[in-house]
């Protein structure tokens, strides 16, 4: 019988070790990696970032320290951001590695508090408003916070915050599973345990980033040669409810490519309010709406919000159009095709927030002014049009001879002039990605001093019928000094160009013109165009 016992003790398995749970510290080391919204990066003028959605994603890594028992264990990291994709995530420096990850999906708010507290006592407090004396007694929470909030007490069944006097709840205990920040958590085993570090990174949603650029002209340069300052700033945003102090902050710019929205696998976690019901007292006869109360104050944990926007400038002594301080800028790198831009010291990405940190500061630009206006036969209504004013642009080669030489991400340029009010603003615009070798192009405003007028020889004539038709083209220029005006004519692909005064080239796809029209006075000139489909 013995052996027998024995051989049985030995087939049966023996007991699973029980998991204890341990939480990782604080991150002591944090990166953040900022990408911006993959379609907003692709569009040919990008618009600006959204904070009421952004699509951007951030790649963050977390170094931490934690102590483990030996056997089996569940690691919390909490503090983790609230647009966490999860199934990103990778923790490296375990012993055991990783056995299974998990995103808790309970935050603690008003509501959960309640749901969590369903069949359990709390306590009630009531104050007289005409003694002001405050009383308590127990009661058990009877329903959900998804609609009026019903306690058993001594008396009977009471419907919360409906008889008109201050109540508020107390909560002996936060119900298990509920956390007052995101919660990510890995299993593992460890043989012997002890302290490790580890790291844990992760994609998360809820970020993006853009350019922004102040660009000033100098005094005392001629008519078209110019020379500006051009600042430029990283503009990062972060909608999500953690803070991330002391980071390593890196902003990536380019088009990568995505294949998924990582909004869709992210599934944020959604700390819902608590909002109470209560039906009018009197007769049933004068109907049953509900009247819905949001009662904010009634428990210990209370949201609140901020609309206002934050922003926070990192690395500028002063903020303002006129040639601020730069005491410190991020530096450029290169990741394969694309540019990786790195903050130099540790920042905070503060939540819900708005942080800009310069990463150029270029003197002494060099740029041409120049006008530029349109007669295209697809627009041209048969007869002289009236004068319609022409647009200044500015013009210069992002390579060093310019002064330049470096990528410039997307985003928005404010162009501003020194005058005797001091510096205003002359006009904005959005641009695309440049990169080293290329034109850059920015329209200021339309001219008030130089107009442009356009017509046809043959008003009747059909311009598709193969044959040279005859344009022309009246410039008045009110200025002191001589401009230079480029003017597209037509649409190479559909249209052939002869006879054109000044230089012609092809740009963009474009038949262009480019004449000199000299100080105060105007010039007529004359074309041919014909249909080549």
């Amino acid at each position: 019988m013995t052996r027998l016992l024995l051989l049985i003790l030995l087939i049966l398995p023996a007991p699973a070790l029980a998991r204890e749970t341990v939480s990782a510290s604080p991150p002591q080391d944090l990166s953040v990696t900022v990408y911006r919204d993959p379609d907003r990066a692709q569009d040919p003028l990008p618009s600006a970032l959204s904070r009421a959605s952004l699509n951007g994603f951030a790649m963050i890594s977390e170094t931490r320290t934690v102590v483990l028992p030996a056997g089996p264990s569940t690691i919390r990291f909490e503090g983790v951001a609230e647009g966490m994709v999860a199934v990103t995530a990778i923790v490296t420096g375990l012993p055991g590695g990783t056995i299974e990850k998990n995103r808790n999906g309970a935050l603690l708010s008003p509501a959960a508090l309640v749901d969590g507290s369903l069949g359990n006592r709390v306590t009630i407090s009531r104050t007289n408003p005409a003694t002001g004396l405050a009383t308590s007694e127990d009661a058990v929470v009877r329903t959900r916070a998804d609609g009026g909030l019903v306690l058993q007490t001594r008396e009977g069944f009471e419907a919360v915050r409906c008889a008109g006097l201050p109540e508020k709840l107390t909560f002996d205990r936060v119900p298990g599973g509920l956390s007052a920040e995101p919660v990510f958590s890995v299993n593992t085993n460890s043989a012997t345990g002890g302290s490790y570090r580890i790291t844990l990174t992760y994609l998360a949603t809820g970020f993006d980033w853009q350019a922004n650029y102040l660009a000033t002209l100098e005094k005392g340069m001629g008519p078209a040669r110019q020379k500006l300052r051009l600042i430029a700033w990283l503009t990062i945003a972060n909608d999500n409810g953690q803070t991330f102090p002391g980071a390593t902050l890196l902003a990536v710019a380019g088009a990568i490519n995505v294949e998924r929205k990582f909004r869709s696998l992210s599934d944020p976690l959604e700390a819902k309010p608590l909002r109470l019901t209560c039906y009018p007292l009197g007769s049933t006869a004068r109907g049953t709406m509900a009247k819905p109360v949001v009662a904010p104050q009634f428990l210990a944990l209370r949201a609140e919000s901020n609309d206002e926007e934050d922003i926070v400038v990192t690395g500028s002594r002063m903020l303002s159009a006129g040639a601020p301080a730069i005491a410190m800028k991020a530096g450029e790198e290169a990741l394969g095709d694309v540019k990786l831009y790195r903050v130099p010291e540790p920042v905070t990405v503060a939540a819900q927030s708005l942080k800009q940190v310069a990463f150029l500061d270029r003197p002494g630009v060099d740029g041409r002014l120049f006008h530029r206006g349109a007669c295209r036969p697809e627009s041209d209504d048969g007869g002289d049009r009236q004068f319609w004013p022409a647009a200044l642009w500015l013009r210069t080669r992002n390579d060093a001879a310019h002064g330049l030489g470096v990528a410039l991400p997307s985003g928005k340029v404010a162009v501003f002039e020194p005058t005797s009010a001091g510096e205003l603003l002359l006009g904005e615009q959005w641009i695309r990605d440049y990169a080293s070798g290329q034109d850059v192009e920015l329209a200021l405003a339309n001219s008030s001093n130089v107009y442009l007028t356009c017509g046809r020889k043959a008003e009747d004539a059909d311009l598709t019928d193969g044959q040279w038709h005859g344009f022309h083209a009246l410039v008045a220029n009110a200025n002191n000094h001589a401009i230079t005006l480029e003017i597209a004519l037509a649409d190479s692909s559909v249209w052939a160009v002869s006879k054109v005064p000044g230089q012609h080239m092809i740009k963009d796809g474009q038949h262009v013109m480019t004449v000199n029209v000299p100080a105060n006075s105007s010039r007529a000139l004359h074309w041919d165009v014909r249909h080549t489909e």
